[in-house]
C-alpha cells in the first residue's frame, strides 16, 4: 500500500471525506515524524499544491485532531504541532532546539475515555519539556 492510499484509508477510517487537499496533508503527517507546525505544512506542500491556504491547512489540520486522525500537541500559546501518530506515547519538547521528540519507551498515558473526581476525561496527553541530548552535547562540545 502507498503512503497516498495509507492517508486515504486512515481519512475514511476516521469519517473524514478524502479531499485531495486532505490526502496530502493526511500522508505529509504519516511520513513526517517531525511535529510540524501550521506553517511547517503549508510551506512544504505548497509547491506540489499551489492553491494550498495557510487557512486550509489550519482548518484540516484541527478538524484532523477533533476526528482522531491526528495529535494536536500544545506546547504553549505560541506553539502548536501536530503528529500523525495517535497511538498513545509521550513528547519531549526541547525548549532549546525547539524540536519536539517521541518518546516510545516511556509509559504513556492511556487514551481512554473515563471519570476521574466526577469529572469526564476524554483526552490525555503526556509531555516532558527540558533540553534535549542533542543540544547538551552541543552545549559540552562548546564549554571544552
Amino acid at each position: 500500500m502507498t503512503d497516498r492510499e495509507k492517508a486515504y484509508k486512515h481519512l475514511i477510517d476516521c469519517e473524514i471525506h478524502p479531499s485531495m487537499q486532505r490526502i496530502a496533508i493526511m500522508q505529509y503527517l504519516m511520513t513526517h515524524h517531525t511535529h510540524p507546525t501550521v506553517d511547517d505544512v503549508y510551506k512544504d506542500l505548497c509547491p506540489q499544491l499551489p492553491t494550498l491556504s495557510r487557512t486550509t491547512v489550519y482548518n484540516t489540520l484541527r478538524m484532523f485532531s477533533e476526528k482522531k486522525a491526528a495529535l494536536m500537541i500544545t506546547i504553549d500559546d505560541h506553539r502548536v504541532c501536530y503528529d500523525g501518530n495517535t497511538e498513545p506515547h509521550v513528547h519531549f519538547y526541547c525548549k532549546k532546539c525547539n524540536k519536539v521528540y517521541d518518546m516510545m519507551d516511556e509509559e504513556a498515558p492511556l487514551n481512554i475515555t473515563k471519570y476521574i473526581h466526577g469529572n469526564l476525561v476524554e483526552d490525555t496527553q503526556l509531555y516532558y519539556r527540558g533540553i534535549c541530548s542533542h543540544c547538551l552535547e552541543a552545549e559540552k562540545q562548546k564549554a571544552s
